[in-house]
């Protein structure tokens, strides 16, 4: 054999002791691990190898594949294939052979230490070292491939559902310079930005949607209101920063009442109300009365769902002008909870000026009602270049021209700061409870987060109060402007600009995938992540400082004890049983009170049952289209309260339901230490079986297509409230017990 082939073997043998593929020379290998890219002088230099050595073997290695490969067609390892590298010209193979040099020297050095194992791989009959290889997504595959090149991928941003908010998404990334697909793209995108709902898209199954399952039905008129009620009993102090609410038509005889008896109180007050529309927005369908016998309640032949609220009649006025607030609050995340504000915002101007309400003026809605899809149809509505004059003007120019009159410009803040923590905590558990709904634990599903508009009026005081919170505040960022009759064009509007593309812009940011690719790009070779790092440096530096301002978890001490809903959430969730519903069924409510130890001689079963029926029909009347039926969680809690009055009767309602709870929880922790981890796995692994047959027998007119989705799948298995009623003995407790 001439020395050509024997060089040859003896590079072949290397290689293979390394358990090197070819197509690995210029990526990262299998434990994750930077290339090297130093010359063969180098890396003889650390192996301890004479240079010379190296460079011969290498040029020897070479030119024998290449005689090789001319000699017979078709058997040659490293011709040009599916997945190989082409051919690379005559010397090229010297740093590939540096790197399988110094890769003998660390195993050498590995078998030194005692190890006993050669890296990567397992060692075969015949000496060889079989390569391992770690299965890569393609976020991972990606970051490596910029990290070959010492630059940092692009974010992806889908913005094919963006609607009305395209042109401040296509500003925001554009400005941090990530890549924006906005007719989508058939592989994963980083950041999906919907404009809408979380649904507006159902084939989202990883990455990031900027909105919650079950935000905007969470934030109508009357389920805020609920959740808000629900926080002023347990609360009242805490929130008194919502007007009383009374909800139509279920509560109207109620509200009559409670109307007529303040009357009769003091004849000579006449309190004004506002009515609003449970699903309404941009003021559509609001109006004012000063008497129960003007509600509208109903539309046609149907019954309006709406909520009636008192009217700040004496809010802060500037230039004669009411005014309120529109401030952008981004939900970061539920579990843990974080919570962003931001430093800017909008006020937005009626364009009458005001006067309390009376029967005259009770109709003029520019001078009442601050929405602005309303005043921009009056004549006098000012659109202004400046940030600080016209209808719509920057939150802190309003803030500077109360603080050279004397305002406390902090105090002001503080609460505004305070209302949105107590308001973000009321809807927290709700928004739990759709959450896992549509991504029940352990199922594969994109993260969330969302940007929230909300609407907040001054009064004379400069005490805040909550008007409302908006799932979808507009992110426009023009207006129409009629330049002939009948024609109208788009003009960029620079108040609208100046706070809402730094709001998505620094959003954004704040949910940037990249920090999780860059442990990845820090193992580069020196000079290459040097540069990425100076040039991801230099595109931050470029960009302003964030405007939005963290205040939960920052604020943690303050506002945590509020959070004692979230407690009962947990159980009700527990005891839901069937993955992804939403709706507590009588057998899994049996089951509640029957693990947490609450009946007893003078609460009997038989008293549970017209518990649960009596609240879940009066619970159904505010949310009467619903798809599912049984205990929803607002039920859930009003049960939840009316246990805790039984059992704790001396002491206040806050204290009755932590003492309720404590007593569940230490309950349900006792029988779990009973059973142990292997005996509560063993029962969720038999219930999740049950469950997957259940699902795919109620869901069988369901395509393969939409059986992915978790919406579907939920109103599949709760189609039929009848097999609810006459669940098997055996399901009920696997459902009930599944946690």
């Amino acid at each position: 054999m001439n020395d050509c082939a024997v060089n040859a073997n003896v590079h072949r043998e290397q290689v293979k002791a390394c358990g090197e593929d070819a197509e690995e020379g210029g990526t990262a290998d299998a434990e994750g691990q930077a290339p090297v890219a130093s010359s063969p002088a180098v890396t003889a230099t650390l192996s301890g190898i004479p240079a010379s050595a190296c460079r011969d073997a290498a040029d020897t290695a070479a030119a024998c594949e290449r005689g090789k490969s001319r000699g017979k067609p078709g058997k040659n390892e490293n011709a040009p294939g599916k997945g190989d590298r082409v051919s690379q010209p005559h010397g090229a193979a010297a740093p590939l052979a540096g790197k399988h040099l110094r890769r003998i020297e660390n195993e050498m050095t590995l078998g030194l230490r005692g190890t006993g194992k050669t890296p990567r791989g397992k060692t075969e009959a015949h000496g060889s070292v079989a390569p391992h290889h770690r299965p890569k997504d393609e976020r991972e595959t990606r970051g490596e491939e910029s990290a070959k090149f010492g630059k940092k991928t692009p974010v992806s941003v889908d913005t094919s559902k963006a609607r009305a908010s395209a042109v401040a998404i296509k500003t925001s990334v554009k400005q941090l310079k990530w890549k924006e697909f906005p007719v989508g793209r058939r592989a994963a995108c980083d950041i999906y930005w919907h404009g809408m709902s979380f649904h507006d898209s159902e084939s989202v199954v990883s990455g990031q949607v900027n909105k919650f399952p079950g935000m905007v039905e969470m934030l109508k008129k009357i389920n805020l209101s609920r959740a808000v009620r629900t926080m002023q009993e347990l609360f009242p102090e805490e929130y008194n920063f919502y007007p009383r609410a009374w909800i139509l038509p279920d509560e109207y005889q109620q509200f009559s009442e409670q109307f007529q008896l303040v009357k009769d109180n003091d004849v000579m007050l006449k309190p004004t109300f506002i009515v609003k529309p449970d699903g309404g927005s941009q003021g559509e369908g609001i109006y004012l009365i000063r008497d129960p016998s003007d509600i509208k309640l109903t539309m046609g032949s149907q019954l309006k769902q709406a909520i009636v609220q008192e009217y700040i009649e004496k809010p802060l006025l500037i230039d004669k002008l009411k005014f309120d607030i529109r401030l952008y609050v981004l939900i970061k995340s539920l579990e843990p909870l974080e919570i962003y504000i931001g430093k800017e915002g909008l006020t937005r101007f009626c364009t009458e000026p005001y006067e309390e309400p009376s029967r005259k003026n009770i109709s003029h809605i520019f001078m009442h009602l601050t929405n602005y899809a309303l005043n921009v149809q009056s004549c006098h509505f000012v659109h202004s270049d400046s940030l600080n004059a016209g209808s719509k003007r920057t939150f802190s120019s309003v803030l500077y021209q109360l603080g050279s009159k004397g305002a406390d410009i902090k105090r002001v803040w503080s609460d505004i700061i305070s209302l949105v923590i107590k308001t973000v905590i009321a809807m927290v558990p709700e928004l739990k409870v759709y959450y896992q709904g549509d991504i029940p634990p352990g199922k594969p599903g994109p993260t969330c987060f969302q940007i929230l508009g909300f609407d907040i009026l001054l009064m004379k005081n400069l005490k805040p109060v909550l008007i409302e919170v908006n799932a979808n505040p507009s992110m426009r960022i023009e207006y129409e402007q009629e330049v002939a009759p009948g024609v109208f064009v788009n003009v960029s509007s620079p108040v609208d600009k100046e706070v809402k593309v730094g709001v998505i812009r620094d959003t954004l940011r704040l949910m940037d995938p990249s920090p999780k690719r860059q442990s990845i790009s820090e193992q580069v070779a020196g000079a290459k992540r040097a540069g990425a790092m100076k040039e991801s440096q230099e595109d931050e530096e470029t960009l302003p400082s964030s405007c939005m301002k963290q205040v939960y978890p920052k604020y943690t001490k303050q506002f945590d004890y509020l959070r004692l809903l979230e407690r009962i959430t947990a159980l009700f969730i527990r005891f839901l049983g069937v993955r992804g519903s939403m709706r507590l069924g009588p057998t899994a409510f049996r089951t509640f009170i029957r693990k947490c130890k609450l009946s007893n001689s003078s609460f009997s079963m038989a008293s549970v049952d017209i518990l649960y029926i009596d609240i879940t029909r009066r619970q159904a009347g505010f949310v009467p289209d619903s798809r599912e039926t049984g205990m929803g969680l607002q039920a859930f809690i009003e049960a939840f309260f009316q246990l805790a009055g039984r059992r704790y009767k001396s002491l206040a309602l806050r204290e009755q339901v932590v003492s309720l709870l404590e007593q569940c929880e230490a309950q349900l922790k006792s029988q779990l230490a009973v059973g142990g981890p292997a005996f509560q796995e063993r029962r969720s692994l038999s219930c999740s079986r049950a469950l997957t047959r259940g699902t795919r027998n109620q869901a069988s007119g369901i395509s393969n297509f939409q059986l992915h989705s978790p919406a579907p799948i939920r109103r599949a298995a709760s189609q039929d409230y009848q097999l609810d009623q006459n669940l098997k003995p055996t399901r009920g407790r696997c459902g009930a017990l599944s946690v």
